[in-house]
Parts: structure tokens; sequence; C-alpha cells
């Protein structure tokens, strides 16, 4: 079974390199945020890059760390005070140019991310807050934004012991927010029961938002990358990547192979097929196949999706260039206006194009699938 990506110098007319060539003639450096959804996206292409050897995208995924890394570590735009898991999530573009350069300051700033982690607010269980905030609550978004990143700085500069802080987060949130019915999970997690979206008795949120859940499943793939193999809780983080998508498969659409914006609620009125979450799902079935962590059948449930988002959810314009569609452009919990996480919460939020969110784990979805050998032969599109 594959392991790696190999490096693919044919990627061509592949789905992943026209949707970053159709990205980066929508996105430019003056658009760019320090931000998680264009930290997902710039990933997405830097893995392009390392993968296909296209220099250009290497340059400006180059260009886009050095706006805002400075030459005394400091990044641009990020508050540490802010104490948002969020901002976490583009500090894992800064691991590879240190490596090839050794410059102090990509250092500096990952030492400022990690800084950030030491001093995170925690509940009395020891989960991160999400922010700030956001007293006392863990979202499954959070675990992506920032596990992966800890992960990768325990391995890269040989810190063993944060790998417990690592597991420790998923191992809490996956107890604290798994359905015991349906196998899963409610998109956040209040410990002190005050927020108006907890349920008295767990404190979960009321519903099993799809992106939330696609969010998770690529935290746990990408985390599996740099923990060790006998780290004490990596069969665990398999079991529960195994569990997840089982669950996940029980909620696959028949006809489509997509998933619903609320997973469990198909025939509910208002419910729509979206794309992030089904695209993020494609990702990390895939990969975790690949892997070795899941079994064949879920190879089998990413092609179905993937080809549900070619023909349902990928648009070609008369030049050629790809448009994703089906993108719930954010929904959250809390805040001003208050966000109840009812259904009708998440169903009404606006749905767009070529979002990030979504964008970013399509060209990872579709190198995962590109590399399976299950590519829809390109020409015409879909």
């Amino acid at each position: 079974m594959k392991q790696t990506i190999p490096h693919m110098p044919a990627l061509l007319n592949t789905w992943s390199v026209r949707m970053v060539d159709s990205t980066l003639q929508r996105y430019t450096l003056q658009d760019a945020l320090w931000h998680y959804e264009h930290g997902l996206l710039v990933m997405a292409i830097d893995k392009v890059a390392m993968i296909g050897g296209q220099a250009r995208y290497t340059r400006f995924v180059s260009e886009w760390i050095d706006q805002f890394v400075k030459s005394d570590g400091t990044i641009c735009t990020y508050r540490v005070d802010e104490f948002n898991l969020d901002q976490i999530n583009p500090g894992k573009l800064l691991f590879q140019p240190y490596k090839q350069t050794g410059e102090k300051r990509y250092r500096q700033a990952i030492d400022l991310l990690r800084n950030q982690l030491s001093k995170q607010p925690r509940n009395k269980s020891g989960g991160f807050w999400h922010k700030k905030i956001y007293p006392n609550q863990m979202w499954l978004d959070g675990i992506y934004m920032a596990a992966p990143f800890l992960a990768e700085y325990a391995r890269s500069f040989d810190e063993p012991s944060i790998f417990e802080d690592v597991t420790g987060q998923i191992l809490l949130i996956e107890k604290q927010t798994r359905d015991p019915r349906s196998g899963l999970l409610y998109h956040a997690w209040d410990e002190s029961k005050e927020q108006k979206w907890a349920d008295p008795v767990t404190g979960c949120s009321p519903h099993f938002w799809g992106r939330a859940v696609g969010w998770f499943m690529m935290a746990l793939v990408d985390v599996l990358d740099h923990l060790p193999q006998d780290q004490v809780h990596r069969q665990e983080l398999i079991e529960i990547l195994n569990r997840t998508a089982s669950a996940l498969l029980r909620v696959q659409d028949e006809k489509t192979g997509l998933w619903y914006q609320i997973l469990d609620k198909a025939a509910e009125p208002g419910n729509y097929l979206e794309a992030s979450a089904s695209t993020m799902f494609i990702y990390a079935l895939a990969k975790g196949v690949r892997k070795g962590y899941l079994p064949q059948d879920c190879l089998s449930a990413a092609q179905r999706g993937y080809n549900g988002v070619l023909r349902n959810l990928i648009k070609i314009d008369s030049e050629g260039m790809l448009t994703l569609e089906g993108v719930c452009s954010v929904a959250g919990l809390g805040g001003q206006p208050y966000r109840d996480g009812s259904f009708r919460y998440y169903v009404n939020e606006k749905v767009v194009p070529n979002d990030p969110k979504g964008v970013g784990p399509f060209i990872l979805a579709a190198l995962e699938m590109e590399n399976a050998g299950d590519e829809i032969e390109q020409g015409d599109g879909p």
C-alpha cells in the first residue's frame, strides 16, 4: 500500500492543477490574510507545488509567507492576546521554509505561535478554549487549527512530551461530542453548560455540522503524519478515525456521493449538499486508506464523493476556469449577534462559490484521488 504521494511532475491537466490555476487568477497577494482559511488554501497550493514541481506555485507560497513574517519573526496582523486557535493554522506553512533555509525569523514565528498554545486558556478538563472570547468551549474546528501544528512542532524540534497534549485534546473532544447512537460528532462542547446552545446535560451543541466533522477528520489524518509509531495514544486516534469514518459512510448521499450541511437530516427542508464538508471527507478518507488507517471501502466512498463533487459542484467557464459551488460561507456558535446552533441557523447561512474553506480541501482531495489513480478523465470536465 502506498504511504506517501510520490513526486508527480506530470500533474499538468489534473483537477488539482486546474483548480490552483483558476484560484491564482482570482486570488492575489493583496487579498492575503493571516487567517485559517487563507492558510488552508495556500497549504493546498504548496502541496501541489511540492508534488508536481511547479516553480510558480512555490514562488507564490514563498511570497505569501514573507508578506506576513518579518525579519524579527513577528507576524503581521497576528495578535497573541486573542488566544484564537484559528490563527495557528497558517503557521503550518512555516516549518518547511525554516527547514530549507534555516532563517531565524521562521523559527521565531513558529515559536510565537507555540507560545500562544502554551498559554492558551483551558477548561477544567484541559481542553483548549476555541478563543479567549469563548470561555470553556471546545469546537471540532479548533482541533484542525492547532493539533497538526503542535504535532509537527513536537516532531520538528524533538519535544515528545507535547504529543501527549495533542492526543489529549483529540481524545477529550471526541469523548464529549460523540453521539452514541449515530457515531457522529456534535459541532462543539461547552464544559460549563452556560451557553444557550449547550445541552443542559451534555454541554454539546445541538447538531452535527458537516464542516466541523470535516475539520476533525482532516486533523486526525494530518496529526498521524507526525505522531510517533510508539506513541501511547496513536492507535486510539486510528480507532477514532475509523469510528467517525463509519458514521460518515452511513450518512453519505446515495445518489450523489456527497454529504449534507447537517449530516443526519437529509430529508429536512432547507438542508443541502455542501461542498466543503464533502471535499474534507474525501481527502481524509482517501488519505486514511493510503496511509493504512482505514479499510478499502472508505476509498470507494471517497471515489463516489469525488465523482459527485465533479459532476454536481464544479462548473467550468468558457475559458476553462473552475468554480466550486455550494460552500457554506461561515458557521459558528455564540457571539454577537448570537448564533444558536439550530438547524435553521446552519442552513440559512450564506452559500458561496470558491470559498477557500472548500477550494483548499478540494485541491487536497484531488491530489489524493489522482494519486489513487481513480480520477475522472479530464477533457471537457464533469
